[in-house]
């Protein structure tokens, strides 16, 4: 198995639903195929960088996942029939990778997301700015 990264945007219409839907069928075909998936993240609704088919904003999902090179040209093959698809890129992260090297992915992306949200909690806490401060000494001088 291989080491793989999709990014897709969907249609920003189609509903929370819709967008289950064509998640599960991803990760259906990947996990069907023998393969797994690593980190699924949701990133939601984003303003597009130009518009596409007449659409300025998509509901962008990432996948990391593990898997064989065919399940790859399954996904591409489904999200260029599904319109509702708006554009998708994948990317090969690595060439070998075993169960084993499934589960060290995962928990380094689990650390990762911890780190990042102890130090997002420690800066929340530790930021004693306060705008009123700076009114009152301009208002001073």
């Amino acid at each position: 198995m291989r080491h793989y990264e999709t990014t897709y945007i969907l249609r920003p219409n189609l509903g929370e639903e819709q967008f289950t839907e064509i998640i599960d069928r991803t990760n259906a075909i990947i996990t069907n195929d023998g393969g797994g998936v690593i980190c699924l993240d949701r990133w939601g609704m984003k303003r597009l960088a130009y518009e596409i088919s007449k659409e300025v904003q998509g509901y962008y999902v990432y996948l990391n996942y593990a898997a064989p090179g065919n399940t790859v040209d399954e996904i591409e093959r489904i999200f260029r029939i599904d319109d509702r698809v708006l554009r998708y890129l994948t990317i090969k992260l690595g060439d070998s990778m075993d169960a084993e090297a499934i589960e060290a992915e995962k928990q380094r992306i689990a650390e990762k997301a911890a780190a990042r949200e102890k130090a997002q909690s420690e800066g929340d806490e530790g930021d004693d700015f306060d705008s009123d401060d700076i009114d009152t000494e301009s208002d001073q001088e």
